[in-house]
């Protein structure tokens, strides 16, 4: 199955409707907790480092055991790119139905800077600021 896409308010939309699914912040803890979708789950494609950002080795492990390979996956980051990413890691993993989020937190931009796709936070969708779990347990 191709990994689909949407933008925040799509992602939104069909979420808030009840469809079935989940929505996955794949942005790193510390971009996380300085805002995020309100009821975003945040498991990092990439983690911070002493040398920036590096894979998460443990990020398709994580989403093996929190979520099922079947079930209907929004993965988000700030602004598209790390979510595609992501996306792609999970459908090689054997992830079937997995949506990217173009847009992201933050939005996506054009060469010359302009928006080019609307994020989560510009697009007046709900925010949340709650800390991240990962890695304490809860995932």
């Amino acid at each position: 199955m191709p990994i689909e896409s949407t933008n925040p308010q799509g992602a939104h939309e069909a979420l808030s409707a009840g469809n079935a699914g989940a929505l996955v912040d794949v942005r790193t803890v510390e971009e996380f907790d300085r805002g995020h979708p309100e009821g975003a789950v945040n498991v990092p494609w990439a983690l911070a480092g002493d040398f920036g950002m590096q894979p998460n080795p443990g990020f398709v492990s994580e989403m093996e055991q929190r979520f099922a390979k079947d079930g209907r996956l929004y993965l988000s980051c700030q602004a598209g790119m790390r979510s595609m990413k992501a996306c792609q890691d999970l459908q090689a993993a054997g992830f079937a139905d997995l949506v990217n989020v173009d847009g992201g937190f933050g939005g996506r931009r054009d060469p010359g800077g302009s928006v080019a796709v609307a994020g989560w936070a510009e697009s007046g969708l709900p925010v949340a600021n709650e800390p991240s779990t990962y890695g304490q347990g809860a995932g």
